[in-house]
């Protein structure tokens, strides 16, 4: 079953890929691997998901946000690879950061929404090494950050 189907066999709707904030590109391909820059946490309705996990919102919180940067990675792939997912090979990493209290020491709790969502929708070839770090702050206040790499056909 290719990805494109599986997105649609499992109803997800992927959100709009965003346009960089910054000087930066959203995707850059460099000869087979697609570098995604960070995914940050935005709700379905477009709005930012913030706070801090450990003080604002719960380890589950914080894992549908990862989910919604996982989403929005999946976009940002689907637009680099011209609309056609069966470009991809296989997730090679994910990096996810977490705005948490200094005390929580869950992150890979939290960044297991992006990976849950990559190894859903991509089976195998989802499965990918992976960081989970700490951050003290975030862009715009968000929760989560994911970004990724991918390895292309």
């Amino acid at each position: 079953m290719s990805f494109d189907n599986k997105i649609k066999e499992i109803g997800i709707n992927l959100p709009e890929a965003k346009a960089p904030a910054g000087n930066y590109v959203a995707t850059k391909i460099v000869g087979k691997l697609l570098y995604i820059s960070g995914q940050i946490s935005i709700a379905s309705n477009g709005e930012l998901i913030k706070g801090k996990i450990g003080k604002d919102l719960t380890i589950e919180q914080g894992y549908e946000a990862a989910k919604r940067c996982g989403l929005s990675i999946v976009s940002q792939a689907k637009i680099a690879c011209n609309n056609d997912l069966s470009k991809i090979k296989s997730c090679v990493k994910l990096t996810g950061f977490v705005n948490s209290t200094e005390e929580f020491t869950e992150q890979p709790k939290v960044i297991n929404g992006a990976s849950d969502l990559i190894a859903l929708i991509f089976g195998e070839e989802g499965m990918h090494t992976r960081a989970a770090v700490s951050a003290n702050s975030l862009p715009l206040g968000v929760s989560v950050e994911v970004d990724a790499i991918f390895e292309l056909n």
